[in-house]
């Protein structure tokens, strides 16, 4: 990942990121984010005060808005809702597929395997509501009204959520192109 040509804040930020996504938040030293962001020693606590946990947050934060990006990409073209839905299970099946098919959801990893406290719960919701408020804000565009719209968001996350999961234990992102066929099924 190496990035120098980025403030070293950024560098922390995105080296923290991929590496919690990668080996979880207990199984990273402050040693192994220093050397992927190539920072210097002391960068860390300047720029995060509370060391690694600010900067669990702000990795957290930073690739929620990423999941923001590639959410909003897949539905601004689409004709309707559930194109945008497969283009968006395309684009996350392409991505883990880049990771290494192994790799967890950027804020589980990061949140739910970092210290047990009310700050990273808070903020793991804080992410996955603007995710799903993102889904629904395409959907009441698609002219859906706002319970279908927010019930079509949460079944899309959590089809993706746990597609995700399932497709990290069966090492294939054939279970994410293969979502699409699960939107009309309801519970």
């Amino acid at each position: 990942m190496k990035t120098a040509a980025l403030p070293t804040k950024d560098r922390l930020i995105r080296a923290a990121a991929q590496l919690f996504r990668a080996r979880g938040y207990h199984g990273v030293g402050l040693n192994d984010l220093l050397a992927e962001a190539s920072a210097p020693k002391g960068s860390l606590y300047h720029h995060f005060p509370n060391g690694k946990t600010d900067l669990a947050l702000a990795a957290a934060t930073w690739a929620s808005d990423e999941m923001l990006r590639v959410i909003a990409a897949s539905f601004t073209d689409a004709k309707s809702f559930d194109d945008g839905a497969t283009t968006l299970c395309f684009k996350l099946a392409k991505l883990f597929d880049l990771t290494g098919q192994q790799d967890g959801c950027p804020i589980g990893s990061t949140l739910f395997e970092g210290p047990e406290n009310a700050a990273f719960l808070e903020h793991a919701d804080r992410c996955y509501q603007g995710w799903i408020e993102e889904v629904q804000d395409h959907a009441t565009r698609f002219g859906m009204g706002e319970k279908e719209a927010r019930q079509r968001a949460d079944h899309l996350f959590l089809l993706i959520q746990g597609g995700w999961q399932l497709a990290r234990a069966k090492r294939s992102s054939e279970v994410l192109r293969d979502l699409p066929k699960l939107f009309a099924i309801a519970c």
